[in-house]
């Protein structure tokens, strides 16, 4: 294992406050759980890719909410979107290619992570002089639209890449139908699934590597303490929806049926922008309540009070931490059965349903078998800490490393 502070650099395109979903929270954790541990964290990451993104109804990022020895190099320059276009057409760092090098090639890393690499470029997998790692956060290795979602409408199941992406709004990569994918890829050590489902499923859609790729779930902090009372933040019994409002998320089809199952209440949480189609959507149902935006302590709350927090994705999710973070409440998930939900669920925390007939038989179930539903969640728990923890992410993190050290020294 690792006996000493490791000089470690994380690469990804969005990083918080310059972010939009759970990849960049997710490297975060990481960076900010190595820091505290006296490991020393670099992190670049692209803010001309946010900003070309960023919705003009996005606040202003704020101040990096990071431990205070984490080193931040946030890729910007006069061109603007230009940059992350050259980098989305030809899988280079183009304008950020001087820097980068500067940062990864002196040999000062012992590990170089990469995450998201999207707008960073691929290429940039060959200026490291060190340990490389490659995390799948997402599918966009084998995905130029990310997640899977063929016309933005339907899981993929027959790739139909460059129709997809001229529907998506997006221009077309042709360097994916030449080499410069597979030869990138060959400078990394070890790419990390944070699901098995995700791993099949890059290898399903061609992802040609040497490296082996390595199942290490992601993690997400333990619960707050309770202090004090802790009634319901909701008047009657209900269940819970967490996520973007965004068709893939499945959202809508938990509207659909919540109009026609009066037991309970649906409350959702969060935003996107099908809300306002959502909104429209349970307009005749008085049983759905939309809560916009709450803060983690609320968050935590409204999971700990509810019957059980569904999961309907109808797209291929990745390892969605919604589930960890209901687990370490010790309340019951409903997912669907698709992606990596089955893996999570089966056996453990929750249920997994197909169907809304499968989905209303779940709901009453936990609705009426309060003996079913603390089982299920107390089987949650004893998941989130046997699995989820930041030790037992480190534990597996630093067990890869530490095998790759000893291979580089062998071979050198």
């Amino acid at each position: 294992m690792i006996s000493r502070p490791l000089r470690f650099c994380f690469v990804t395109t969005f990083y918080p406050p310059y972010n939009f979903g759970g990849d960049g929270i997710a490297v975060q954790r990481l960076a900010n759980a190595l820091a505290e541990r006296q490991h020393h964290v670099e992190v670049v990451h692209c803010i001309d890719a946010f900003r070309t993104l960023q919705s003009p109804d996005m606040p202003a990022p704020g101040d990096y909410n990071d431990h205070p020895a984490i080193v931040h190099h946030g890729l910007h320059s006069r061109a603007g979107l230009l940059s992350p276009l050259i980098t989305q057409q030809t899988a280079r760092p183009g304008l950020k290619g001087r820097r980068l090098r500067q940062i990864l090639s002196g040999g000062r890393f012992d590990v170089v992570h990469f995450h998201n690499a999207s707008l960073i470029g691929i290429t940039a997998l060959g200026y490291a002089r060190a340990v490389t790692l490659y995390t799948l956060h997402e599918h966009w290795l084998v995905c130029p639209m990310h997640v899977l979602w063929r016309f933005n409408r339907e899981p993929c199941s027959q790739k139909r890449c460059i129709r997809c992406t001229v529907r998506g709004g997006r221009p077309p990569q042709l360097w994916r139908y030449t080499g410069v994918l597979e030869r990138s890829l060959r400078h990394v050590d070890a790419f990390i699934a944070p699901s098995a489902f995700t791993r099949d499923k890059h290898l399903e859609f061609g992802l040609k590597v040497d490296a082996p790729i390595v199942h290490i779930p992601n993690f997400v902090p333990p619960p707050r303490r309770v202090e004090g009372d802790d009634p319901s933040p909701h008047e009657t019994p209900y269940f819970l929806f967490v996520g973007r409002l965004e068709r893939v998320k499945g959202a809508h089809t938990l509207v659909d049926v919540f109009t026609r199952y009066t037991q309970s209440d649906l409350l959702i949480a969060g935003t996107g922008s099908d809300a306002a189609q959502l909104r429209a959507r349970a307009a005749a149902s008085p049983h759905v309540r939309f809560l916009g935006q709450v803060d983690r302590v609320q968050l935590e709350r409204l999971m700990r009070h509810a019957i059980a927090v569904i999961v309907p994705s109808v797209g291929y999710e990745v390892f969605p931490t919604t589930v960890l973070e209901t687990n370490a409440q010790g309340t019951p998930v409903i997912g669907h059965r698709l992606g990596p939900l089955p893996e999570m669920l089966e056996g453990r925390g929750g249920l997994t349903y197909r169907g809304d007939a499968e989905l209303i038989t779940a709901l009453e179930m936990l609705r009426n078998d309060r003996a079913r539903r603390d089982a299920l969640g107390a089987r949650g728990r004893e998941a989130y800490y046997a699995e989820w923890t930041v030790e037992r992410h480190l534990e597996r993190y630093f067990g890869l490393i530490a095998t790759l050290q000893s291979e580089k020294r062998l071979s050198a």
